[in-house]
């Protein structure tokens, strides 16, 4: 392992670990990665931010190729088909954060009600319709979502966001659930 791969992990888990202690996580809901070479560094299935490690984290080859000791998150689907939809962006973040999974759970997309909607590249945050976990209908629909936008909201699930860095990524998330959590408040 480089040391610059290493350094990635790191923040990786770092932010994996900052997302749990800010609440926009909880467990081992949601699930981040960030590109590495031909594939992604991506959380593994089904463990807490309080365990995790950064050889924990698993590679997914844009090929269906894995290296860890882990199993994938079982969205991976949907980073990967946003990565290759938006070759710009460098990390995806996805969670089961309070006002966004509830906004999602309504139904709803976010819609251009105050200004700072911008901040996920247009005038609204789009909801992609149900699809069950891990399925490709759902990594379809994120990766429409995406397609010119910086995050996007799962129907009856919870927020992806997405950005140049994992930092923007992070910035973008908890923009959009601070203005999920003021648009359920103003309806």
């Amino acid at each position: 392992m480089t040391p610059a791969e290493m350094a990635l992990r790191e923040d990786t888990v770092a932010a994996v670990r900052r997302l749990d202690t800010l609440g926009m996580n909880r467990g081992s809901t949601g699930n981040l990665s960030v590109r590495w070479g031909e594939g992604m560094l991506i959380t593994p299935t089904g463990m807490g931010a309080e365990d995790l490690t950064p050889h924990d984290l698993v590679w997914q080859g844009w090929d269906g190729s894995q290296a860890g000791p882990w199993k994938p998150s079982s969205e991976w689907h949907f980073h990967q088909a946003t990565y290759l939809q938006r070759p710009d962006l460098n990390a995806v973040v996805h969670t089961h954060s309070t006002h966004a999974a509830a906004l999602a759970c309504l139904r709803r997309p976010l819609p251009a009600f105050h200004y700072m909607v911008a901040v996920a590249g247009g005038t609204d945050v789009p909801l992609v319709p149900y699809h069950l976990f891990g399925t490709e209908e759902l990594s379809q629909g994120v990766g429409l979502a995406l397609r010119d936008r910086d995050a996007c909201l799962l129907a009856n699930h919870g927020l992806v966001a997405a950005g140049k860095t994992l930092p923007q990524a992070l910035k973008v998330l908890r923009e959009i659930e601070s203005l999920c959590e003021v648009y359920l408040r103003c309806v």
